[in-house]
């Protein structure tokens, strides 16, 4: 192109920027849902040239002389809380973009409230990625937790069940599921079912692994050579061993804390997952389980029946009824080819959860922040509201 005889000068499209993001979270020091997916996003955006990535820890390691605090609750918190501030303070100098893993509660206040206030402070973008399955009572409780999320430029959840909680508070939210690293679970089809199951959930009052041992009793006396391994830990570990003990259950094995890189090998060891929850927003356990071409049994509290399909993806039953649960397993162990096909089928929908199809979601969601306005420095809205929990 020539303008007035003269050459016009060539003018390089700009290359696009590369968002700059740190991602906080949990890290799998704590065994947990939250922790396994922090960990695989930065594991697989580390290399990535699409993406700038750094991670900050909500439970960073403290200094050799301080580490015996971690041994006592409350304590540990309150030490660890200014080491916390000071690294989302120097992460946030370059990043423009902070991506905040949610629990609820105290946990909210204690962790995504501090990195969200000093990202607002430093007009950093703020994503909120938020997994709890209590949503809806800690929405109803905390006026806090409205505000904080209404206030952030994206609300992230995993599940179209979390994405209907938050509409009833007028919170805009976009789904982005949790993701199964498909290189790490390879699909064993069962040509024959053995009363071999598992259970890969935490010995937590809402995962309600007693009822898994209730349900296996039943198991037990129909099936005598029938297994049961409880992959995990938790504060109920205890009373989870003291009724194997008192119902004189045998085969029951507690593996204890498994690292998440080794934890594929306990699906492909055993035969059907059992699940007992009552309260539960996306588990990844389910989607390993899928995965893994292990049937799935479980409860169906709400969330739960957003992701499994009863009688084709899985085994439904309310949730508290150890007898359902445990006909449930009967029920696959008698008809094969039902185990077969449900797992077939969700071995097909575990493909929607892998990292391509992830990746490609969590990029758009990263370059529609990074084209936006930085937020005003202002963190929040002062009066009354804004000191209520």
């Amino acid at each position: 192109m020539s303008i007035k005889g003269k050459t016009a000068p060539f003018e390089p499209i700009p290359a696009p920027m590369i968002p700059r993001v740190v991602i906080v979270a949990a890290s799998t020091r704590w065994i947990g849902g939250q922790g396994v997916q922090a960990d695989l996003l930065v594991r697989h955006w580390q290399n990535d040239p699409a993406l700038c990535i750094h991670f900050v820890p909500i439970d960073p390691e403290m200094p050799a002389p301080l580490r015996w605090v971690g041994h006592i609750p409350f304590l540990r918190t309150l030490v660890r809380m200014p080491f916390y501030w000071v690294e989302l303070w120097r992460a946030m100098g370059k990043t423009d973009i902070v991506h905040i893993f949610s629990a609820s509660y105290s946990s909210f206040l204690l962790a995504p409230l501090p990195a969200w206030l000093i990202a607002r402070i430093r007009r950093k973008k703020t994503l909120i990625h938020y997994h709890s399955g209590e949503a809806r009572d800690h929405l109803r409780r905390s006026r806090i937790a409205r505000r904080v999320l209404g206030a952030s430029d994206r609300i992230i959840v995993p599940s179209q069940y979390l994405a209907d909680v938050f509409g009833d508070y007028d919170l805009r939210t976009e789904v982005v599921p949790n993701f199964v690293d498909l290189t790490q679970f390879s699909h064993r089809s069962r040509e024959v079912l053995g009363p071999r199951l598992v259970c890969t959930r935490g010995f937590h009052h809402y995962y309600s692994v007693d009822l898994v041992v209730r349900a296996f009793e039943i198991v037990k006396k129909q099936y005598s050579d029938a297994t049961l391994c409880l992959v995990g830990q938790g504060p109920l570990r205890r009373e989870i061993e003291g009724l194997v003990s008192q119902l004189g259950l045998t085969d029951v094995e507690f593996t204890g804390p498994i690292a998440h890189r080794n934890i594929a090998r306990y699906y492909d060891q055993n035969d059907i997952f059992i699940n007992a929850s009552w309260l539960d927003n996306m588990p990844v356990s389910i989607l390993e389980a899928f995965a893994s071409g292990t049937p799935v049994v479980t409860t169906a509290p709400e969330s739960i029946r957003y992701l499994v399909q009863h009688d084709e993806t899985g085994l439904l039953c309310e949730p508290g009824n150890w007898n359902s649960l445990a006909g449930n397993v009967i029920r696959l162990l008698r008809e094969p080819a039902l185990a077969r096909r449900l797992a077939s089928n969700a071995n097909t929908i575990s493909k929607n959860y892998r990292w391509p199809t992830v990746r490609a979601q969590w990029l758009e969601v990263y370059r529609s922040l990074d084209a936006t306005e930085p937020p005003p420095s202002r963190p929040m809205a002062s009066g009354p509201e804004a000191t209520t929990r």
